[in-house]
């Protein structure tokens, strides 16, 4: 009866057989998230902490069983993707997997079995805008009892994550325009901080935060100074222009809880390639910000492509560490760039410390002192990276032990061709037409040494790739390819040792671990499928 009406019936679905396990305990505290992955049988975070690593700390499975890994259980969502992928991270808390797929379902999952215990279902719009073109999410927020969730028609949820009821629910911006929601929000101890998509659309990016108890908005920074503004000077002075400027702000940030700051990136200004419509800089397109996290506040920015006329969002996950910085510890924030730049910044203060390609690059090759990239090539002759970028969204990995950051790295050549665009609410505004030689393509798992920007190693996928990277305190590096190839690597000098083929391509996602009970599982999304990986018992 359960699998019928799981089948069958719109919007909410309980398991009541399961329901006891759901409000065993209290969900996890500020304190918890604080704490990371202090506890093994958690991940409570997009990252699994704060930090945005995304580097666990087990060690179960090593180099030399890792050969042993197999399938346990899937977990089908029957969802469509429309091209895009399954991005999401499940987060996990007391045995159960809180996880949220395309078009804006979500599910409770029994880690054990892979069996649902409620599944939330939202009847979105007929008219959606940018939410029909990418319909998916990337993740559940969590703390206490709750989950949040943002939609593709704007929105930001609150649930009870013990039947998946929702608590309250509130409008972003009018999705009509152009406005969406994607990503997983960051959730602090009296803040869900969210951004926003639709950066092709006429909008104007910002980041939010809302009460996790009321819904209620605390804050906003717009990520497009309206006039007058500090920034507003690298724009037309046209209030309509900067209405509509773009600088989504729809991938993930991070949290450094000791400066109390939130680390985000910011995407294109609109329109993408007609920068004739907008001379200047274009702040704060393309650029890092550090906001205050109690008053959202601007600490400082750093602009990666000033005058974007390619498309290379700056939505990359900020990953947060302290290192040994020529001889002097220091907190920093790295960003392997769309636009083919791999960047260390001091953290407390912005000051670029490196910066350098990763791929090849015919855009520019360097940065000046003042960390300006020295512009060789706008595009229109054909130009390295393509609009999708030497890497994008899918998240990387830093591992501590090496000092190594580990992304996703694509080679693909494009001519940009900008034109005049159409100017109306609703309707996308590229600015320009873009042909990509994707015979030509490629794409690797490259590890960098953060001091240098040098490579370490590289394995040389068959294609460009979507896939995400997770790493593990034993020595392991897990990510996915477009052919839907699961990888392990030997995080030292990476040498594949394992893969799993799922059947499915692996796009935007990137693996999680945690411990159930004895047992470490690893969990990737492949196409439409949830699937769940352990040794042997």
């Amino acid at each position: 009866m359960s699998k019928l009406l799981s089948t069958l019936l719109p919007g909410l679905i309980i398991s009541a057989i399961f329901g006891s396990r759901l409000s065993a305990q209290e969900g996890p505290s500020y304190g918890d998230l604080l704490a990371g992955f202090s506890d093994p049988e958690r991940w409570l975070t997009y990252s699994g902490d704060y930090s945005g690593k995304r580097h666990s700390p087990l060690k179960q499975i090593t180099p030399e069983n890792v050969s042993q890994l197999r399938p346990i259980w899937t977990f089908q969502t029957g969802t469509t993707t429309r091209g895009r992928g399954f991005e999401a991270t499940p987060l996990a808390d007391d045995g159960v997997l809180y996880v949220t797929g395309s078009n804006n379902n979500a599910w409770a999952i029994d880690a054990h079995t892979g069996r649902t215990f409620w599944r939330y279902r939202r009847n979105l719009p007929n008219d959606l805008t940018y939410g029909a073109s990418a319909p998916v999410n990337r993740g559940f927020g969590m703390l206490g009892d709750r989950l949040f969730m943002v939609t593709l028609d704007a929105h930001l949820l609150a649930f009870d994550r013990r039947n998946g009821d929702i608590l309250w629910e509130v409008e972003l911006e009018d999705y009509r325009i152009g406005y969406a929601a994607t990503l997983a929000p960051l959730v602090l101890d009296d803040k869900v901080i969210v951004g926003i998509s639709g950066g092709e659309y006429r909008t104007r990016g910002f980041i939010d935060a809302y009460d996790p108890e009321s819904g209620e908005r605390l804050w906003r920074f717009n990520t497009i100074p309206g006039p007058g503004e500090p920034g507003s000077e690298t724009w037309p002075d046209d209030p309509e222009v900067l209405a509509a400027g773009g600088g989504g702000t729809w991938m993930n940030g991070s949290f450094d809880p000791d400066l109390n700051l939130i680390y985000w990136g910011v995407g294109n200004p609109n329109p993408d390639y007609y920068g004739e419509a907008r001379p200047g800089d274009n702040l704060y397109s393309n650029s890092l910000l550090a906001l205050d996290a109690d008053s959202g506040e601007l600490r400082w920015h750093y602009q990666f492509t000033p005058h974007d006329l390619n498309d290379w969002d700056s939505n990359h996950m900020p990953v947060l560490a302290e290192v040994d910085w020529q001889g002097r510890l220091r907190q920093v924030v790295m960003v392997g760039n769309r636009n083919g730049f791999f960047y260390v910044l001091d953290r407390v203060t912005g000051e670029l410390l490196l910066g350098k390609p990763f791929t090849a690059t015919t855009w520019a090759r360097e940065l000046d002192v003042a960390g300006r990239p020295i512009v060789l090539n706008d595009g229109s002759q054909g130009c390295v990276p393509d609009p999708w970028g030497s890497t994008n969204f899918m998240p990387p990995t830093f591992v501590p032990e090496h000092d190594l950051f580990i992304l996703t790295a694509r080679e693909t050549c494009a001519t940009y061709v900008p034109e005049k665009p159409i100017d109306a609410p609703g309707q996308s505004n590229f600015g320009g037409t873009v042909l990509i030689d994707a015979e030509q393509g490629s794409g690797a798992l490259r590890a960098l040494d953060i001091h240098s920007g040098d490579l370490v190693w590289e394995f040389t996928y068959p294609s460009p790739t979507f896939g995400g990277v997770m790493s593990t305190a034993a020595g392991l590096v897990f990510a996915g390819d477009h052919e839907g190839n699961f990888m392990a690597f030997d995080s030292d000098n990476g040498d594949n040792l394992w893969h799993y083929q799922t059947g499915a391509r692996i796009w935007g996602a990137a693996a999680m671990t945690f411990m159930l009970g004895n047992r470490q599982l690893v969990l990737i999304p492949s196409g439409t499928t949830l699937m769940a990986f352990a040794l042997p018992e």
